[in-house]
C-alpha cells in the first residue's frame, strides 16, 4: 500500500503567528518562494490532494506545475479548522472575551463550539473521516500521496490515537512549510 505524506500550504497574504486567516488568502510572494524551495520531495510521491481553501489549492498547483506530479482531488475533510467567524483576521492579543473564554473550556467540553466555529469533537471527527479518506485513496496506488492541507487539521491527524488524552494537541502542534511527514510519523 501507498504511503501518506502530509504537508502544510505555503504562506499567505497576511501570514503571521496565530492568525485566522480567511478562506480567500491567497499565496504571497515569500510563500511562492518557499513552494520553490520544498524540493526535493520524496521520489515516491506520484499524486496530490489537497485542500480547497486558496492557499493550499495554490500550493498544490505550483508544486504540480513544478514537478508534474498531478492533482488528482481536492476534498473539504483536508480545509483547515473551521475557526468562528468572530476571530478571522485577528491575532491572540485582538481575540474577543468569548473566544479566550471558550479557549479556556474546549478541552474539557471538546464538544462545545464556539460561535459558528467547528468544535474539537467536530474537528477530530472530520480528521478521522479524513484519514480513512487518504487510506482510499492509497489503496491499489503505485506510489505515495502527498496531501496539502492546514496546520491545525493536519496536527489533528497526527494526534488521533492521542486525543482523548489531549484533546487540545491538534491547536498546540506547530506544522511548518515544507517539512513532508509521512503520515507513519516519518521525516
Amino acid at each position: 500500500m501507498a504511503d501518506i505524506w502530509l504537508m502544510r500550504h505555503a504562506a499567505y497574504e497576511g501570514h503571521h503567528p496565530g492568525h485566522h486567516a480567511p478562506p480567500d488568502a491567497s499565496l504571497s510572494a515569500e510563500g511562492r518562494v518557499q513552494v520553490r524551495r520544498a524540493f526535493p520531495l520524496p521520489p515516491s510521491i506520484t499524486a496530490i490532494v489537497t485542500s480547497p481553501l486558496l492557499r493550499a489549492s495554490e500550493t498544490a498547483d505550483l508544486l504540480s506545475q513544478l514537478t508534474g506530479i498531478p492533482v488528482i482531488d481536492t476534498t473539504p475533510l483536508l480545509a483547515e479548522w473551521r475557526a468562528p467567524s468572530m476571530v478571522i483576521g485577528h491575532t491572540p492579543d485582538t481575540y474577543p472575551p468569548e473566544y479566550r473564554a471558550w479557549r479556556e473550556h474546549r478541552a474539557t467540553n471538546p464538544s462545545l463550539a464556539c460561535g459558528d466555529g467547528e468544535s474539537l469533537a467536530e474537528l477530530y471527527d472530520r480528521a478521522s473521516r479524513c484519514a480513512e479518506y487518504l487510506a482510499e485513496v492509497c489503496r491499489g496506488r503505485n506510489g505515495d500521496v502527498l496531501a496539502l492541507s492546514h496546520n491545525v487539521l493536519l496536527s489533528a491527524l497526527t494526534c488521533l490515537n492521542t486525543r482523548s488524552q489531549n484533546p487540545e494537541a491538534a491547536f498546540r502542534r506547530e506544522c511548518l512549510f515544507a517539512h513532508v511527514m509521512n503520515a507513519a510519523g516519518r521525516s
